[in-house]
């Protein structure tokens, strides 16, 4: 690893550690005290929405039991830095192996995710032999926070679409003195890790993917179509059609919204917990392998810290932004190239995912060597189903290894 910056420079990692002013907590509190409370047609479920009566029990867990700080001091334990690139402070954690050949391994969030996401992740990945696993598939971790959600802050000018991150993150890991790295994500952590892999495929050794948006089928099968599959493929292209076409005419206002008018969706969600909280708990309960409530997949005070770090950070609406840049951008169309990237990629498929990706779709924009469907899980795999993703992580890169 090269020597760090020095202090100045315009290369400059400056070590960070979260330490929220009790002043923003005391003022969080006080808004959720006064929250004002809309009507709610109780016998609706969450047909309309959030259903207040679920809503309700969770804010009063969140202003009386949950506790940032035990939150707080668990993100802690990451060592953290911010540096600025492009303009831009990129905060991100860097946690190193104890093991001196570990692979060097960006790890990407999505939207409404944060690196809170990873919380379970890290160790097993960074040091395998303390969780039962092999030391040869330990490493180092790079976990940083996209610019505009949460502790990066909101970008410093527009534009920061999908290639332009990538771009960043390449950066930051020349910063951290890595020339050869893999790269994870899900949700825009898939877009970027896919990015990634097309910015710099020199120094990208592997791409592994918990989403690869583009891959279902975007139109219903005609029977010409159907016909030239298998009875398994014909079944799992009818079932890919069947959800987009459910998440495309039900389920798709927060991302038209978010590529439209993200200003003015953050007035509302900067000035309200309660709304800031119910705009990102209907997507846990919608894309989570759960049936009635989220808490069924996903740790009630985990989902919390991350709602936590869009609140402090009046992040709601620069978060929203990578949907309105990537939609006008030429960088973001060139994300979605119609040429495979080069770059040896896995696909962990799990079940309750937005979209159910067809492996010969994802063939078409990417060198897939690795795919592998899992029997339990949703979009937000490093919380639901840490190891089952894990899992899957170390066997990709092993598989590498071992053909190099």
């Amino acid at each position: 690893m090269t020597s760090a910056p020095t202090e100045g420079s315009a290369e400059t990692v400056r070590p960070y550690r979260i330490d929220i002013p009790q002043s923003d907590l005391d003022d969080l509190h006080t808004r959720l005290d006064r929250t004002r409370w809309p009507d709610d047609l109780s016998a609706t479920g969450w047909a309309y929405g959030v259903p207040a009566d679920y809503l309700r029990d969770l804010v009063h867990h969140w202003r009386h039991s949950y506790d940032w700080r035990a939150a707080e001091a668990e993100l802690n334990e990451w060592p953290q830095f911010t540096t600025v690139i492009d303009g831009s402070t990129v905060h991100f954690a860097h946690v190193r192996s104890p093991e001196p050949d570990a692979t060097p391994l960006i790890v990407t969030h999505g939207w409404p995710g944060s690196i809170a996401e990873f919380l379970d992740i890290v160790g097993p990945l960074t040091d395998p032999a303390a969780h039962g696993g092999d030391p040869a598939d330990a490493f180092h971790v790079v976990v940083p926070s996209i610019p505009g959600f949460g502790l990066s802050g909101p970008p410093a000018d527009t534009g920061w679409d999908v290639g332009r991150i990538a771009r960043a993150w390449d950066e930051l890991m020349r910063r951290l003195g890595y020339e050869r790295f893999g790269a994870q994500g899900g949700d825009w952590g898939s877009a970027i890790s896919r990015a990634l892999g097309r910015v710099c495929p020199d120094r990208v050794v592997g791409v592994h993917l918990n989403l690869v948006m583009g891959a279902q089928a975007t139109h219903e099968p005609t029977e010409e179509e159907l016909a030239a599959l298998t009875p398994e493929e014909r079944e799992r292209t009818l079932e890919s059609w069947r959800r987009w076409s459910a998440w495309s005419r039900d389920g798709i206002g927060y991302a038209i919204l978010h590529s439209t008018r993200p200003q003015t969706l953050a007035y509302a969600l900067t000035d309200s917990p309660v709304g800031q909280l119910a705009w990102i708990v209907e997507k846990f309960q919608e894309w989570t392998d759960s049936e009635r409530y989220p808490e069924e997949a996903v740790d009630r005070d985990r989902l919390l810290t991350n709602v936590m770090l869009y609140w402090l950070t009046g992040t709601a609406g620069s978060a929203a932004r990578i949907y309105y840049e990537n939609a006008r951008s030429q960088a973001g169309r060139a994300a979605r190239p119609t040429e495979p990237s080069t770059v040896p990629t896995a696909v962990a498929v799990f079940p309750a995912e937005i979209s159910i990706p067809l492996r010969r779709n994802a063939e078409r924009t990417d060198t897939i060597v690795r795919w592998t469907e899992l029997d339990r899980g949703g979009h937000f795999a490093a919380l639901e189903e840490p190891e089952l993703l894990v899992e899957d992580v170390r066997a990709f890169f092993r598989q590498l290894r071992e053909k190099a």
